[in-house]
């Protein structure tokens, strides 16, 4: 066999073995990024109706209150009291006793509220067995009088609340309304800063006077939830109230660390407020995210278990220990409400030493951790609840949405303390989401989460009767599973508290407005068959008008305010179904990432608008267009039937105004969103389709929406009642696109240059063009790129002019390939790649040293023009738009592609190599390029890592525009993705061992020492 031969079978093997390891990486992208979908069933609840509204019945004046002496009926009058004051008129007199039967409590269980009203309209008699029973008596005359409808239908027996427990989080309890912190409208955090002006960094770490003016707030939200029908509240904390002095092995706290100090100032200060709430009836759950950790807490116990071992049963005994001690403190506390799934600095408040982590993320971990605190609950009297919001975290972290993890996480975990919560929707709290069979599972008690302020629906700024879907969800729910005995509302909490309108419940904004859902959940929770019409009725007339045909109006109007929601904020073709990507389960709105972003990434545009493609019918894209415009018409009727009502029949001029006024804003959103969807589906069509029309369309949707956001940011920038949504995302996309067909055009002319120098060096090998300038150049480039091992030859006797080109034509092309690619706007991505490079190039020609440098600058020259020519092809058709798009949409392109690029692009070293064997050896090449390719890797690494990953892909995605703007902004990419943040650190130091290994390789052999006899 041939010397030539062999090199022949050698070039071929190599070959064959770098496409095998191109596809074995596109195999591995497509894995990674795992982008498929599945049908999901979809909540059928029934159409929302408006009831004839009849004339408000006017109450009584109750002239004698026999009841029992107690403070819990003390408030429950109180609430009476006010509904008749509030009453437009009032007819009549009555008088009202309370009847309690002694020794039927052990008949009852502990929510037993059932009762019996007796007598007429004018001498009122509650009969039941418990004070509870009786006092809900109170509440429903208190509430039956708010809704206009006559006292006496109220006459008859009252069965029991369907579900004993239900649960609020804490309102907007100790946080202040201050405009300064929502004017930004990006403060993005999760953390409410609740009695953040009451607690003080230093002794004596609480102010007195601030604490008394929470304590009012307190009371004022607990008789606002009772009154709504709830009776329990979990209250934020746990690590601040506690010493942890009879910790196992120890007090965590050395004597004199003002932590201990500052939990026990912290207890003595809200001690005052469980107990308020143990003396309404009303139970206290502390709601924590665990691990919850101080900074002695997490050292400590380092120490004593070697890490944050949360496998390891006896690390929960300091927890369980701290439980013991706070309920031995506060025996008004009924128990501990536990999250694992979110935890950091995004919850954490700034200068507290109280922090959370995310370390309970597998099921041993959680089953130990459950095992603990439901023997201590249960040995104290207590009880635990557990939430199964664990999106995303290690192996638990589809528990929340699927059955078989549930079922491993909590199968056998069956304590008579422990209380399993789970939101109702299979996911985060948006539309077009199933409801969540895993309610319908275990053999624990069950309550379910609903949210009033919908968090990713504007939060509660739009109109939003969630009545039919609650119920729906409620009475499936309750038909699959007998454990469940409790709802949890979230009047308040959810997403960033100051990143939308500055609405806090019972103080701030148009919170009346979700309080709809707030009394919804409650209704529902105790009676499943409840008329949800007639509650909504009922909230009107209590917030807005006695008038029956305004009451009405709102009542219809209110029930267009699903459809203008479901159509307007969601894209139904890519909500209805179930989408994964990236290990994850994007929402059903990603095209608002998250909250008010609207985003301009072409992953999710581009993925969104393949899954409207496909979606099936006629012309589906335009099907989803359509959806768009029935939104805004909804929106439109929304607005004139309130618009249309009687401004007298309303109960004050700023009532009607916050309505119309939110009606407009959300008419004028839709309108927006509307322009918008448009423009990223025929944005997607013409890189699908490459037709002109679509691109004619787009350059249409382009013009009206660039006109609709002017209006709109000027319209609602800085209306901290309705803030303007975010639109930095979406301009940057649109701008993105405005430049994608000169960036085609622009790599089509690369692309013809770099064929013509590729054929004019083929070409020029085997005619006397090869004596012309530059061809010469080109010929030596082609031969040494595609046959490295020849390299020298065709290097030799090179005029100046053909050394320079064969310099500055690759680079040229490699500079303007890269800047094509990315618009010319992510001078980040030029400078890495760029860098990378040259420090590439700097190495190799050190290595080479005083030898000829031609031969391996000609190989990588023509190896850099190959895998030019690769993206040159893929960008030339819509340019870098239509790059990604093929990327992230079609898997037979993007894995040719990536075979094809990943290739060449290892073939650029590897003919470097082979040219650099011909002068000094296989060995001593190898080394080389190793060197180089470690130094190419270890210096931006460096520079990275030096930067922080963090913010470089940050910097990066902003000028590429791939993932969601908002990712950094909100979770963090390195976060979302789970990528360490010592990724960095780890490229150099991998880089710095093929440095090292390449520097050894280099080294020549040293001669024998000759030695004479």
């Amino acid at each position: 066999m041939t010397r030539a031969t062999k090199r022949g079978i050698l070039a071929v093997a190599t070959v064959v073995v770098l496409l095998a390891l191109g596809l074995g990486v596109a195999f591995a992208v497509g894995d990674a990024l795992g982008i498929r979908t599945e049908s999901s069933e979809q909540m059928r609840p029934a159409a929302a109706v408006v009831p004839e509204v009849a004339p408000p019945a006017a109450p009584p004046e109750f002239t004698m209150l026999d009841v029992p002496d107690t403070v819990r009926f003390e408030v429950a009058v109180d609430e009476l009291r006010d509904a008749v004051a509030d009453a437009s008129a009032r007819e009549g007199k009555a008088t009202l006793a309370v009847e309690l039967i002694p020794g039927q409590e052990v008949d009852s269980g502990p929510g037993d509220d059932g009762y019996e009203l007796r007598g007429d309209a004018s001498a009122l008699r509650i009969v039941a067995f418990t004070e509870l029973a009786a006092v809900r008596a109170v509440y429903d005359l208190a509430a039956q009088v708010r809704a206009g409808a006559p006292i006496a239908d109220l006459l008859g027996v009252h069965e029991p609340s369907r579900l004993p427990l239900r649960m609020t989080d804490l309102g907007a309890v100790g946080v202040e309304p201050d405009p300064a912190e929502w004017e930004t409208g990006d403060d993005y955090s999760h953390a409410s800063k609740a009695f953040a002006d009451v607690v003080l960094p230093e002794a004596p770490y609480v102010d007195e006077e601030a604490l008394a003016d929470a304590y009012d707030d307190f009371d004022e939200f607990l008789r606002h939830s009772i009154a709504n029908g709830s009776n329990a509240v979990a209250f934020p904390g746990f690590v601040e109230f506690v010493t942890f002095d009879d910790a196992p092995g120890g007090p965590v706290y050395a004597e004199g660390d003002p932590h201990r100090d500052r939990a026990l100032a912290m207890r003595a200060a809200f001690a005052p407020f469980w107990e308020r709430a143990d003396e309404l009836g009303v139970q206290v759950f502390l709601r924590t995210d665990m691990l919850a950790l101080t900074g002695p807490l997490e050292r400590t116990l380092i120490e004593r278990f070697g890490s944050l071992d949360t496998e390891n049963p006896e690390f929960w005994s300091v927890y369980t220990a701290g439980l013991d001690e706070l309920y031995g403190a506060v025996p008004a506390l009924d128990g501990v409400l536990i999250r694992i799934g979110e935890a950091g600095a995004i919850y954490d408040v700034g200068g507290w030493d109280a922090y959370s982590a995310l370390k309970v993320t597998t099921v041993d971990a959680v089953r130990a951790m459950l095992e603990a605190f439901a023997g201590q609950a249960e040995a104290s009297g207590r009880e635990v609840i557990f939430r199964t919001w664990s999106v995303g975290v290690g192996a638990v972290g589809d528990m929340h949405t699927n059955d078989a993890s549930y079922e491993a996480v909590l199968g056998g975990i069956d304590s008579p303390a422990l209380i399993v919560s789970t939101k109702y929707t299979l996911g985060d709290f948006y539309s077009w989401l199933p409801l969540n069979h895993t309610l319908e599972q275990g053999a624990q008690r069950r309550i379910v989460e609903f949210q009033s302020r919908r968090e990713f629906e504007n939060f509660g700024a739009f109109p939003n009767d969630l009545g039919t879907q609650y119920q729906w969800a409620l009475q499936r729910l309750l038909a699959a599973n007998d454990r469940i005995e409790g709802v949890w509302v979230w009047t308040q909490d959810g997403g960033p508290w100051r990143a939308g309108p500055m609405s806090l419940y019972l103080k701030s904004g148009f919170w009346q407005l979700y309080e709809l859902d707030t009394q919804l959940a409650a209704e529902l929770a105790r009676d499943p068959e409840a008329d949800v019409a007639a509650i909504t009725a009922a909230w009107a007339r209590e917030w807005f008008s006695d008038d029956p045909e305004t009451v009405e109006a709102i009542v219809a109007a209110m029930a267009r305010s699903r459809e203008a929601i479901e159509q307007g904020m969601y894209l139904e073709q890519f909500a209805e179904q179930r989408v994964f990507a990236i290990g994850l389960e994007p929402p059903p709105m990603m095209w608002i990432f998250e909250w008010d972003i609207l985003t301009g990434d072409s992953a999710v545009l581009d993925v969104m608008y393949s899954i409207v493609r496909d979606s099936g019918g006629a012309d589906p894209v335009e099907a989803a267009i359509a959806s768009g415009e029935t939104a805004v018409r909804a929106a439109e009727e929304m607005r004139e039937l309130v618009t249309a009502t009687d401004a007298s029949s309303w109960r004050s001029p700023e009532s009607r105004e916050a309505f119309v006024s939110t009606l407009d804003y959300e008419l004028d959103t839709l309108r927006l969103l509307q322009a918008y969807r448009a423009l990223i589906l025929h944005q997607g069509q013409w890189h699908d389709t490459l037709s002109p029309t679509a691109r004619e369309a787009w350059e249409a949707d382009r013009a009206r929406f660039d006109e609709l956001a002017a209006e709109h940011l000027e319209r609602y920038e800085g209306d901290l009642d309705h803030p303007a949504f975010n639109l930095t995302a979406a301009q940057l996309g649109v701008e993105r696109t405005e430049r994608d067909p000169a960036m085609a055009w622009i790599a089509r002319v690369l692309l013809l240059l770099a064929l013509a120098w590729v054929v004019i060096g083929a070409v020029a090998t085997r005619s006397r063009l090869v004596g012309k300038p530059g061809a010469a150049a080109a010929s030596a480039t082609w031969v040494a790129s595609t046959r490295p091992w020849r390299a020298r030859e065709t290097t030799l006797g090179l005029y100046d002019l053909d050394r320079w080109l064969l310099i500055l034509v690759p680079v040229a092309l490699l500079v303007g390939t890269r800047a094509v690619q990315t618009s010319f706007l992510s001078w980040t991505h030029l400078a890495v790649v760029l860098g990378a490079w040259t420090v590439f190039a700097l190495v190799l020609r050190y290595c080479v040293g005083l030898r000829s440098p031609w031969p391996v600058i000609a190989a990588v020259g023509g190896a850099v023009v190959l895998r030019c020519i690769v993206t040159l092809v893929a960008l030339s058709f819509t340019g870098p738009g239509g790059y990604w798009f093929s990327f992230w949409t079609d898997p037979v392109l993007r894995t040719a592609y990536i075979a094809l690029a990943f290739a060449l692009f290892v073939w650029v070293f590897v003919a470097a190599g082979w040219a650099a064997a011909g002068q000094v050896g296989a060995r001593r090449a190898t080394g080389f390029v190793l060197a180089a390719v470690g130094a190419a890797l270890l210096v931006p690494s460096l520079v990275i890592g030096a930067i922080g990953l963090e913010r470089a892909l940050t910097l990066w995605n902003d000028e590429l525009g791939l993932l969601p703007w908002g990712l950094a902004r909100i979770l963090g990419i390195t976060t979302y993705l789970d990528i360490p943040s010592e990724t960095a650190w780890f490229a150099a130091g991998f880089g710095a061992v093929l440095l090292l290994v390449g520097v050894l390789l280099a080294l020549p052999k040293r001669r024998p020492v000759r030695t004479s006899d």
